[in-house]
């Protein structure tokens, strides 16, 4: 079928920045649609069944200080549930197992040094960052030129503290460091506070999950706009015109709205025909490739790592699951512990289920003990073959990339205007930003109309 009435907007795509810019403008009395792609909403949300409970199999956690999605938990009733810190942590380098409280691993002095003289020179560097504006810096050119990893070898010395180091890039952008522009490391960093908030727990990005899975609170928000939302909706083309904008599925069907909210990750929209489009928005969908992670997550009969005075936190460089967390449902009727395999390793692992499977399971036993060997029930969901997302959690920026088009970010091309979390001026890769993204996007778009018309909502 072929919709031929004129809607105020149009928004691509039913993650959390799409359903927000679609709520604030059906809250400011305009004729919207969104099409979604996938059979669900959600984005990078994901749910997936695990010994009969829900869980997340893409974004999970809230973190401390994300006020809209708290704000979304208590309006669709949703409990939060703290995520669980209590025991020692372990650290896995090699064969050795260690356990460790705080954020810091255990480490040499050489390299517990360098950790500290590291986070204070990140420190000092992210505070001179605007987060919404990072190609102003007075260094912008040689920060973006350089590459993280280029940075770390600088500064980073010792074998332990390089090691602890790219697992935390790992663990923050699913890349290596030799992936990443300092300049957007350092615009991240600013964006979400600093590396320790990016890597805690209680006062961290992983504060707190959502009883029953986040995909809970994506479905609640779709069905409070009543038949907005259309899925199974490819969209194959975006065509804008002197008044109007055009859009085309992939199965014919055709929409026309006075301006479109483009709700996906750059990367996202390289697979859209746009015309007109920007040379700056197509450098942008090639100079911010997703990071690359298989996400896994393990039931058992009960959480016996607990038990042994453990928090279920691994960070491990001889298991290709790290990091890992306890993500155990709150009435403690199984235990499960949930990790990634991120970065190079999530190409080493894509396409073999079965040995991946294994692999997850030697590495969970070698640094938990036998008993993790002998799982309720296993699932994983591998990002990087995700039909429309292409990876995960967010666009990691590549050398040059923000200096040369990261003004065309937020940008409305023409009647597009685009959402995300990649275009979130704080909380940026989270589902905080990703809401944050899509007010921006709606309050653009509102005001574009209202600019147009004269007449408000009814214009």
């Amino acid at each position: 079928m072929t919709d031929r009435a004129l809607f105020d907007a149009i928004v691509v795509g039913a993650g959390f920045s799409g359903l927000m810019a679609a709520r604030r403008l059906r809250a400011a009395g305009r004729r919207i649609r969104v099409l979604e792609a996938r059979s669900c909403v959600g984005g990078r949300v994901r749910a997936a069944q695990l010994a009969g409970h829900a869980v997340d199999v893409g974004g999970q956690w809230m973190g401390a200080g994300h006020e809209r999605l708290a704000t979304l938990a208590a309006e669709a009733g949703a409990r939060l549930v703290p995520q669980y810190v209590e025991g020692k942590h372990l650290l896995q380098i090699g064969d050795r197992v260690r356990r460790f409280s705080g954020v810091i691993p255990p480490a040499s002095p050489v390299a517990l040094a360098e950790a500290a003289l590291a986070m204070r020179r990140l420190d000092r560097l992210k505070r001179r960052v605007l987060a919404d504006a990072p190609w102003e810096h007075e260094h912008a050119e040689r920060l973006d030129a350089m590459t993280l990893g280029q940075w770390r070898r600088r500064w980073v010395r010792s074998r332990g503290g390089r090691t602890l180091f790219d697992a935390a890039s790992r663990a923050i952008f699913c890349a290596e460091p030799a992936q990443i522009s300092m300049l957007g490391f350092l615009q991240y960093l600013r964006a979400n506070r600093s590396l320790d908030y990016l890597v805690e727990t209680t006062n961290g990005a992983q504060a707190f999950m959502v009883e029953g899975g986040m995909q809970r609170l994506a479905r609640w928000l779709a069905e409070t706009m009543d038949d907005v939302v259309q899925a199974d909706a490819e969209v194959a083309a975006v065509t804008q015109g002197s008044d109007e904008v055009e859009v085309r599925l992939s199965n014919g069907e055709t929409y026309r709205a006075r301006r479109v909210i483009m709700a996906l990750a750059p990367s996202a929209t390289a697979a859209i025909g746009m015309t007109p489009v920007s040379a700056e928005r197509v450098q942008l969908a090639q100079g911010l490739p997703m990071g690359s992670v298989i996400k896994c997550a393990v039931a058992y009969p009960r959480a016996f790592w607990r038990d042994a005075g453990l928090s279920g936190e691994l960070i491990s460089n001889r298991s290709p699951l790290s990091p890992v967390f306890d993500a155990s449902p709150a009435d403690g009727t199984i235990g499960v512990l949930v990790g990634f395999i991120a970065g190079y390793l999530a190409a080493q692992y894509s396409g073999d289920e079965s040995a991946r499977r294994a692999a997850v399971l030697d590495g969970l036993a070698n640094a938990f003990g036998p008993e993790a060997a002998q799982p309720l029930d296993y699932v994983d969901y591998d990002w990087t073959i995700d039909a429309y997302s292409h990876g995960c959690y967010v666009g990691v920026p590549s050398p040059g990339t923000l200096t040369r088009v990261g003004p065309a970010l937020r940008q409305p091309t023409g009647r597009i205007h685009w959402a995300g979390t990649e275009t979130a001026t704080e909380w940026t890769g989270y589902i905080e930003g990703a809401l944050q993204s899509g007010e921006r996007a709606a309050s653009e778009v509102d005001a574009a109309l209202v600019g147009a018309s004269g007449r408000g909502a009814d214009g």
